[in-house]
């Protein structure tokens, strides 16, 4: 059984910094598109970032205009794990944070929750003005 269990979230003040992991369990995701996705109260899901594999160990790295230069996303192959640092961190951030692993290697759609097949159950990421 495949599980993805995100951790890292918690309440911040504007201007800091979180970092957010999601270890995967049950099969690896080598090659397979690995992402973030967001949902804030009364909005719908959207896409925060995601991992393409291009080659090796070599994974190309796509962000949201609004988390763009704030946010990095990275891959631990050996861990199974991706992680998402945020930095700069606004109060327009607050979410529940949910890790999302695609079945297929490179989804053309990897923005598009729809595309995963796999996902956590989130955290909670609260940042105070």
């Amino acid at each position: 059984q495949v599980q993805l269990v995100e951790s890292g979230g918690g309440l911040v003040q504007a201007g800091g910094s979180l970092r957010l992991s999601c270890a995967a369990s049950g099969r690896t995701f080598g090659r397979n598109t690995m992402g973030w996705f967001r949902q804030a109260p009364g909005k719908e899901r959207e896409f925060v970032a995601a991992a393409r594999w291009i080659s090796g160990g070599t994974y190309y790295a796509d962000y949201a205009d609004s988390v763009k230069g704030r946010f990095t996303i990275s891959r631990d192959n050996a861990k199974n794990t991706v992680d998402l640092q945020m930095n700069s961190l606004k109060p327009d951030d607050t979410a529940v944070y949910y890790c999302a692993a695609a079945g297929a290697v490179n989804p053309v759609q990897y923005f598009y929750s729809g595309v995963y097949d796999y996902r956590g159950q989130g955290t909670q990421v609260t940042v105070s003005s």
